[in-house]
């Protein structure tokens, strides 16, 4: 028989006595994640969730003054005849390499990032949270923890969970359960430490901006660079393909080069205001051009706010494509308005 339970029954759960610092709320973190690698408890879940997010709004309290982006490397990986991508393995991974391959072609495409039959559980688990929140009434939550929606901590919240689910996508944060089985990928892959060294502090990911994607052929995309609409910040995309995708399911149209300004928005055939128009488009991708990589389950793209892309896809492919795009942004210039989760 299947239970639901009342989300505020979780929240309660998760409601213990705070730690006193970001110092505990760390160390609690860890506690709480290496108890739930011997034996997983969506209960645990739940309050690991919590904690990154008091951790989070902690480290916005006092972000560091003056932060430095890592030297970029001079050294650079040739770019891949086939993707225009430079590409490398999860071993080759630096900082130092990430922030030259960013200033140099807008992008690092690392093939095999997470292993692949992890990338296809989790492509599972999208399409499970996807129908439990079709069949959860109005407060009620999965007790698995597949689907439970964040209750972020005041003053923030999420208002913007409707254009996600119409966007074909489910925020990480109101899977708990999805959201601990993302994070451990990302430290296994040594992302943690490569991505405060690349920013120059230690990253908050954003509830809102944190989303695991289910990207159908018929959804058209549009051209845009992110930081069009997130400010002045400090960023990296880790993108991440749970899926075979670019031939038979929706891959990323990309411009793998380095821009340094944002393209005018608004042009032919656009229907946001920050969306770009395709002849805008090919005119900023000038002789390097517009690419659709293909990617394998566990590929990763690392990006920044700058970069211009666009969901790829074909109303004839026969699949959907399954994703995750996690932002990440330093705390000494975080986007306004966002759900601060600590990493």
């Amino acid at each position: 028989m299947f239970f639901k339970r009342r989300r505020g029954n979780a929240a309660a759960a998760a409601v213990a006595e705070r730690p006193a610092d970001g110092a505990e709320l760390f160390a609690e973190i860890d506690r709480l994640n290496a108890a739930n690698r011997a034996g997983r408890d969506p209960e645990t879940e739940v309050r690991i969730r919590r904690l990154r997010n008091l951790a989070g709004m902690e480290l916005l309290t006092d972000p560091p003054s003056d932060p430095r982006y890592v030297q970029p490397a001079t050294e650079l990986p040739d770019v891949d005849p086939v993707s225009r991508c430079p590409e490398i393995s999860p071993e080759q991974l630096t900082p130092a390499l990430l922030r030259g391959a960013i200033l140099r072609d807008g992008c690092l495409l690392i093939r095999g990032l997470m292993d692949g039959e992890k990338a296809e559980r989790l492509a599972t688990d999208i399409d499970r949270s996807f129908e439990l929140r079709s069949t959860l009434a109005e407060g009620e939550s999965d007790p698995e923890g597949f689907y439970d929606e964040l209750i972020a901590e005041p003053p923030y919240q999420i208002a913007e969970r409707s254009w996600v689910e119409d966007g074909g996508g489910v925020l990480a944060v109101d899977s708990p359960r999805m959201l601990f089985d993302m994070l451990e990928s990302f430290e296994h892959a040594g992302l943690r430490s490569v991505i405060e060294d690349y920013l120059g502090e230690r990253p908050a990911i954003s509830g809102q901006k944190c989303t695991l994607r289910k990207a159908t052929p018929d959804v058209p995309g549009g051209w845009h660079q992110d930081g069009r609409f997130m400010g002045d910040v400090r960023s990296l995309n880790v993108w991440i393909s749970l899926s075979h995708c670019g031939e038979d399911a929706p891959s990323m149209d990309v411009v793998p080069t380095r821009l340094e300004e944002f393209v005018t928005t608004g042009g032919e055939g656009t229907q946001l205001s920050v969306q770009i128009g395709q002849r805008d488009a090919e005119a900023a991708a000038a002789e390097v051009g517009i690419v659709r990589p293909i990617f394998r389950p566990g590929d990763a793209l690392l990006f920044d706010h700058l970069f211009l892309h666009k969901t790829g896809s074909d109303p004839s492919m026969p699949n959907p494509r399954y994703a995750i795009e996690s932002w990440f942004f330093g705390p000494s210039a975080y986007p306004e308005h966002y759900v601060p989760i600590a990493f």
